[in-house]
C-alpha cells in the first residue's frame, strides 16, 4: 500500500477521504514539477520589493488546477497567483492552494519549500496536505481522523517550558512597514525559548509544528493560502492555532500561533 492509499484508509469520512486523496495527487503532481524545474535558469518576477513569482510557481499552479478539477469537479478554487490581492472567505467548499510556499527559497536554491492544498467547507478544513518536493515528505491531515507523513502517524511535542522549546517564525514581506513590531516580537521570545528558526515558508514550519520538529511558531502578514492547510495539520496532531491574543483561528486572519497545548498559552502571553 503507498503513502496515499494508507492515509486515505485512515480516513474515517468517505467523502473526506476521496478529498484528501485527490488533493495528495494533486500536491504530488505540482511538486514533481517545481522539482523539475529546481535546477533550471528561474524566470523570476517581482510581486512587490522583495516577494517573487517564478516559472515554477504558474506551473505548479496549473497542474494542481487541472489535477483537482479532474478530480473534483465542481468545487471552486481559491490559488495564490490567481486569487488576486485581500481574497474574501469562500462559501460553501473551496480548495485553497498555494502552489509553491517559499518562492524565494526556490529561487536562491535553498531546498525548504512546499505544495500547499486545503480543502474549507464554510470556513472550516476537512482535508490538508502539505508536500516537500525536494525532500519528498508528505503531511496529510483529515479532519477527525488524524495527520500522517509518508502515511505514518504524528503528534506535536510534548515540551512544557520554554526554555526547553525551538519554535520558528517568519517576517512580513512588508518588513520595512513592520520592522519595529517584528524586533518586539524576537526582543520578547528569542530571550525566554532555546532557539528560534527562520526557514521562510510557513506551510512548512506548520507540518514541522505537527510533526514535533519544533514546538510551536508565529508569523504575521499571511495569506490564507500559507495557512489554511498547516493549520488542520496542526491540529490533528494534537496542537493548538490562534491568532496573537489566542483567538479563534481562520486562514482569512494575516497572524498565526500554533503550538502544543503545552506551550500555546505562554506563547499567547508573550506575543500579547
Amino acid at each position: 500500500m503507498n503513502r496515499i492509499e494508507t492515509v486515505v484508509s485512515y480516513c474515517k469520512d468517505p467523502e473526506q477521504a476521496s478529498f484528501l486523496q485527490a488533493a495528495c495527487r494533486a500536491a504530488l503532481v505540482g511538486g514533481s514539477i517545481i522539482r523539475n524545474l529546481y535546477d533550471s535558469p528561474h524566470t523570476i518576477e517581482m510581486k512587490g520589493a522583495i516577494n517573487l513569482v517564478t516559472e515554477a510557481d504558474v506551473a505548479s499552479e496549473s497542474a494542481i488546477i487541472a489535477s483537482l478539477n479532474e478530480d473534483t469537479a465542481g468545487i471552486s478554487i481559491m490559488a495564490e497567483e490567481s486569487a488576486g490581492d485581500n481574497p474574501k472567505p469562500p462559501e460553501g467548499m473551496a480548495w485553497i492552494i498555494d502552489p509553491l510556499d517559499g518562492t524565494t527559497n526556490f529561487a536562491h536554491g535553498f531546498p525548504f519549500f512546499a505544495v500547499s492544498i486545503a480543502l474549507l467547507k464554510d470556513g472550516v478544513p476537512l482535508v490538508g496536505v502539505v508536500y516537500c518536493p525536494m525532500q519528498d515528505e508528505l503531511f496529510a491531515a483529515c479532519r477527525n481522523s488524524g495527520v500522517w507523513l509518508n502515511g505514518e502517524p504524528i503528534r506535536t511535542t510534548e515540551t512544557r517550558f520554554l526554555v526547553e522549546s525551538l519554535v520558528g517564525t517568519g517576517f512580513p514581506y512588508d518588513i520595512h512597514n513592520k520592522l519595529d513590531e517584528v524586533l518586539a516580537q524576537m526582543r520578547t521570545i528569542l530571550p525566554k525559548v532555546r532557539d528560534i528558526r527562520r526557514a521562510g515558508a510557513a506551510a512548512v514550519d506548520l507540518a514541522y509544528v505537527a510533526a514535533g520538529r519544533l514546538d510551536g511558531f508565529w508569523e504575521m502578514d499571511l495569506q490564507p493560502w500559507d495557512t489554511a492547510a498547516g493549520w488542520l495539520l496542526v491540529m490533528e496532531a494534537g496542537g493548538l492555532v490562534s491568532d496573537f491574543a489566542g483567538q479563534e483561528y481562520s486562514p482569512f486572519i494575516p497572524e498565526i500561533l500554533a503550538a502544543n497545548k503545552e506551550l500555546h498559552p505562554l506563547l499567547t502571553d508573550l506575543l500579547r
